[in-house]
């Protein structure tokens, strides 16, 4: 029996060797060897490197064959879905593509990006490799030709994948309209996707079982005020009286919002977010993808839309340029949600050169088109120079720290150790008062209390932009800040809230507990361009205004390509409810307007 096993190994090995021998070549054109070849670059093997990414760690797998980087395979599970995902996939392709480990990030996914790149290099230098001498591999010149056009016709075409793209499309599929969605980028969410807080909604069924008295006026009179009344009221009070069926209608697809907290500038705790604190925004736009999924939407990926076409004075359809082919879409409306400029360096000087040379906290594809595009055919845009910055930016990742930080108890104190500021004004205020310290930098100080109540503070762990200690003093001396003013900076909030005594800085909200629980931690912030409140203008039906004042027939907005409902200002949480809210309505007025025309 013991020779029978011995002999059906050795057949199993010999039969192994056999087919590595005579094996054909694989997909890069390489055969893969069991010693190097003369002249061979590299030692072949399978190797691993690591690093850490924005979720944890990130594990590359390479297999080397004499001269080739045969395969990569990145294992990095806790990565966000939707964003660090697509840098795994489309990198790990990129790197064996190019045999070299020069290749750019993906956009919206830098950190991930970063950390690929740093693991598979690990894993190349434990091989032995100089990767400094693996240039990428050049493409072929091609002869440029005219790409092919498709023509699609649909009810509804939906500019922009983002989350007030995704609503609108999720609506108007379940109003009965056929419909497809470009979107320019390679991944869904926009700035969406890049939300950490929460959304904002009054008069919900969570605030009224936790006893918060809060009002439809309350929510339109805070964020008046936080606009400085340039916001368009009747705008504002329809995002109000329509918050508390948004938060509900989320829910029934599959995302339940069961945590209040407090944003800046807000009365009450209206800020609804995942239970746990998740960012809000990668939660939402994941919810909206399955339910694109399932409803079987189209989304066609890296593909831009160049022109609105009109017929007899309404829409008829968009141009749009793809990778390998171009499209005409044919459609009866258009609902435009491209986004913002934030990314748009130009642009935003334009309309604002004290922001020249400010980091952005912006998806890569806020560049604007979709205002131009409108523009083009006769649209109206509002407020373009109101563009706001926040406070709370790791400069170095561009990483926002949401405002729940503060929301939760968290101070910001200057390089002298002293708080300086009310944390939770409005986002442009508290942003001044940073630019206004030493260095126009602050840091955010904060215990393990809060960390243990908000998970969106283990990203900014992972990323490694936290300095973190056992002792106030020394996180001082990590921060190079007087340990002993820090300690009593601490020391005289802790009392205030112990005491419950008013605020030297008139803070009246973010309370509840004291900064007393080791470890403490420390981020270094400073303000970025973070949203731009102007616009092509709109009315209370999402319906997009010429600049003679009358609605262009079959066009509709939503989300932060719209101007007007924001003012000089936004509310921290107000920009998820803004895209929920009129995400939904211009997918019912698009449909309304197909009905009857």
């Amino acid at each position: 029996m013991k020779r029978r096993i011995v002999a059906i190994v050795m057949i199993a090995v010999m039969a192994f060797v056999l087919m590595s021998c005579s094996r054909s070549k694989n997909e890069g054109g390489a055969t893969p060897s069991v010693t190097p070849s003369a002249g061979g670059r590299f030692t072949p093997g399978t190797y691993e490197g690591k690093a850490t990414g924005y979720g944890g760690e990130i594990t590359a797998t390479v297999v080397l064959s004499n001269d080739r980087i045969e395969s990569v395979t990145l294992y990095g599970p806790n990565e966000t879905e939707n964003i660090g995902s697509i840098a795994i996939r489309d990198l790990q392709a990129k790197i064996e593509e190019q045999q070299s480990v020069q290749v750019d990030a993906i956009s919206g996914a830098t950190t991930t990006s970063k950390a690929i790149i740093e693991a598979v290099t690990a894993a190349l230098t434990s091989a032995g490799v100089d990767v400094s001498k693996l240039t990428p591999v050049s493409p072929q010149p091609t002869k440029e030709v005219a790409l092919p056009e498709e023509l699609i016709a649909v009810d509804l075409c939906v500019i922009g994948a983002g989350g007030a793209g995704m609503t609108a499309a999720i609506e108007a599929k379940a109003a009965g309209l056929t419909v497809v969605i470009l979107e320019k980028m390679s991944m869904a969410g926009g700035n969406t996707v890049k939300a950490t807080g929460g959304i904002n909604a009054a008069n919900t069924p969570l605030q009224k079982e936790l006893g918060i008295a809060d009002t439809i006026e309350s929510f339109v009179t805070d964020t008046m005020k936080g606009g400085n009344h340039l916001n368009n009221e009747a705008l504002v009070r329809t995002m109000a009286e329509k918050s508390a069926d948004a938060i509900a209608w989320l829910e029934s697809l599959g995302a339940p919002l069961a945590k209040l907290s407090f944003s800046g500038g807000a009365t009450f705790k209206r800020m609804h977010a995942p239970e746990g604190g998740a960012p809000i925004g990668n939660y939402i736009v994941n919810t909206f993808l399955n339910n694109i999924e399932s409803n079987e939407i189209d989304i066609l990926y890296n593909t831009k839309a160049t022109e609105i076409l009109m017929d007899n004075g309404k829409v008829s359809g968009v141009m749009a340029k793809g990778k390998e082919k171009n499209y005409k879409i044919a459609c009866e409306a258009i609902i435009l949600a491209t986004g913002g400029f934030g990314a748009n360096e130009t642009m935003v000087e334009e309309y604002d050169s004290k922001l020249a040379g400010f980091k952005t906290t912006n998806a890569p594809g806020a560049t604007g088109d979709g205002i131009r595009m409108a523009e083009a055919i006769g649209a109206n845009v509002v407020d373009m120079d109101q563009i706001q910055t926040h406070p709370t930016v790791e400069q170095e990742t561009s990483i926002m720290i949401t405002e729940s930080v503060r929301g939760q108890g968290a101070i910001l104190v200057n390089k002298n150790g002293d708080r300086f500021y009310n944390e939770l004004s409005t986002r442009n205020l508290v942003s001044n008062a940073i630019m206004q310290q030493a260095g126009s930098y602050a840091y955010l100080i904060f215990d393990q209390q809060l960390r243990e109540n908000l998970s969106a503070v283990e990203s900014y762990i992972n990323a490694d932009i936290v300095e973190e200690e056992n002792n106030l003093s020394e996180l001082a001396d990590d921060i190079d800040v007087d340990p002993e003013k820090l300690i009593a900076t601490v020391a005289d909030w802790n009392k205030t809230i112990t005491e419950k005594k008013q605020d030297v800085f008139n803070r009246t909200t973010g309370m509840d507990t004291t900064i007393s629980k080791a470890p403490y931690y420390a981020i270094k912030v400073a303000p970025a361009i973070h949203h731009t409140m102007g616009g092509v203008e709109i009315n209370t039906k999402a319906e997009v205004i010429s600049t003679d004042g009358k609605p262009i027939k079959g066009l509709f907005a939503a989300g932060e390509v719209t101007g007007g409902i924001h003012g000089a200002n936004r509310i921290g949480g107000n920009a998820v409810c803004d895209i929920v809210v009129f995400g939904r309505i211009a997918a019912k007025s698009a449909a309304d307007y197909i009905a009857t025309h």
